[in-house]
């Protein structure tokens, strides 16, 4: 049982960020494809997030 719990806990501290990630560049898409005009920077705001993460890694193991 003690392995299941540990299981549970990895995945929970794993994914979270890797999902927002993903849906950030989901909907920055979605903006990008949708519009025009106001619709420019809420799709570049979320498509940066890779960038952002990655940049933020980087530096992180410097």
């Amino acid at each position: 049982m003690m392995h299941r719990d540990r299981s549970r806990t990895l995945i929970r501290a794993t994914w979270p960020i890797p999902l927002l990630i993903a849906l950030a560049t989901v909907a920055g898409l979605v903006a990008a494809l949708t519009g025009d005009g106001w619709h420019d920077v809420p799709a570049w705001l979320a498509l940066a997030a890779p960038l952002i993460a990655l940049a933020w890694a980087r530096r992180a193991r410097r």
